[in-house]
């Protein structure tokens, strides 16, 4: 994950695929690079940052006994940028693979992204409701991800960045474990944990099986008057625990 002003994502590591940690790690040290801290960026220097993480992750593949090990990782983030028409600042969201991105209004939390999965395909097409999705056979397989072709097509939304505002960027190993009911009970609630609203989230989704890796970011931004991204506050702490093994707590 990465957590610092302009932008903030997370890159979760495709476990079926070869050197994951390696992939999600190269897309954030990436990003670090391209994307200067404590400014706005702009939507240019985002995708650019996309497409280089993309050749970044392609060069992890190596030829094993098996074949061709694919390194591949999912992204999802948001980093507040300058769309240069004279307009106010914009939120860019952005998307590979099936981790995503919330927005949360204090009442109401509203999927952003939209998953680049199998099952969300089948979704989309009427063959199954929503809620089969979750015991699909098909549930871990994903149609994009970052290191999977030598182009990367991301989904990009460009949202108004005023007044205050709430993001969710987490994980899969987060919605896996937590229905958007049980996400939004706990957004509003009080953040009493050292690591905020994030420790929270995944302190629950860990206790309620924990059986996938598990990340959360969470951003609250209060946008007002100012024209800096000084004003962007991340407040609540990013957290990121690994799964537990088994007999472990």
């Amino acid at each position: 994950m990465l957590a610092a002003a302009p932008v903030y994502l997370v890159a979760d590591g495709m476990g079926g695929h070869a050197r994951g940690d390696a992939a999600s790690r190269t897309v954030v040290e990436t990003f670090t690079r391209h994307i200067e801290r404590g400014t706005t960026s702009t939507p240019e220097r985002v995708l650019d940052a996309i497409h280089t993480a993309n050749d970044g992750v392609r060069a992890l593949s190596g030829l094993g006994e098996e074949g061709t090990a694919v390194a591949g990782t999912t992204l999802v983030g948001v980093a507040l940028v300058d769309t240069g028409d004279g307009a106010s600042f914009h939120w860019m969201v952005f998307n590979i693979g099936d981790s995503r991105i919330y927005g949360w209004d204090g009442r109401r939390l509203a999927q952003l992204s939209v998953d680049h999965s199998a099952v969300q395909e089948l979704v989309d097409a009427g063959v199954i409701r929503p809620e089969e999705a979750e015991r699909h056979p098909e549930r871990n397989v994903i149609t994009r991800a970052l290191g999977a072709d030598d182009v990367v097509d991301p989904d990009i939304w460009l949202i108004p960045a005023e007044g205050r505002q709430v993001f969710l960027i987490c994980s899969d190993g987060l919605t896996k474990e937590l229905s958007d009911e049980s996400i939004a009970a706990i957004l509003a609630g009080d953040a009493e944990h050292p690591a905020g609203m994030a420790g929270r989230l995944v302190e629950a989704a860990i206790e309620h099986g924990g059986r996938d890796n598990v990340t959360a970011v969470v951003v609250e931004s209060t946008i007002g008057e100012a024209d800096d991204a000084e004003t962007t506050r991340d407040r609540r702490i990013e957290d990121t625990r690994p799964r537990p093994e088994s007999g472990e707590g």
